[in-house]
């Protein structure tokens, strides 16, 4: 977190494919509780309420910037065929649904998952990038476009990264990551 949204020194050492992030919530008690419930214990009701916070979040990040800079369209970040059967839902999908009606904005599926990855919470954090690498294609045209991702919660960062990059070079020209919640490094 930062005041006013300013660049972190780590970005700006590293600088992420994404243009900016925004989290409604950081990943702690209840909201990593309700996320879980969603995510793994199928309550598709919490989709509501994981896509109103997210929303109220971009609206309060919108209202400053010049509506040129605001993305064009909503993309959810895609799960896995195999995962997406095994929980009959995807969470981002649901979430991100919500937030596009919420904020008035055309939500589109140019991104693909292409690779059947191990679960990104089974592994080290420096484990995660190579995981995801290559895991998704755009199928559609994303040329010009500014593209808000969607996904619930934002940990290393890892897979939405990978994502962002898969749609920057298929040409798009911004990414934003919207997230329900983020989980922070420990300052120690």
């Amino acid at each position: 977190p930062a005041p006013a949204g300013a660049v972190c020194g780590a970005c700006l050492a590293h600088p992420p494919p994404w243009s900016r992030t925004i989290a409604a919530l950081v990943y702690a008690y209840p909201a990593d509780r309700l996320l879980q419930q969603l995510k793994y214990g199928g309550r598709l009701a919490l989709a509501d309420w994981a896509g109103e916070t997210l929303a109220n979040a971009v609206r309060v990040s919108l209202a400053p910037r010049p509506s040129q800079e605001w993305p064009s369209r909503i993309v959810a970040l895609p799960l896995a065929a195999s995962r997406q059967r095994e929980r009959g839902f995807n969470q981002a999908r649901e979430i991100a649904v919500r937030v596009a009606r919420a904020v008035a904005m055309p939500l589109a599926s140019p991104l693909v998952r292409i690779a059947e990855t191990t679960p990104q919470t089974a592994l080290a954090w420096g484990e995660r990038a190579r995981n995801v690498r290559g895991a998704f294609v755009v199928r559609g045209d994303v040329r010009g476009a500014r593209i808000a991702l969607v996904d619930d919660v934002m940990t290393t960062g890892a897979t939405l990264a990978e994502a962002a990059r898969t749609l920057v070079r298929a040409g798009a020209v911004a990414v934003e990551c919207w997230v329900v919640a983020r989980t922070l490094r420990d300052a120690g």
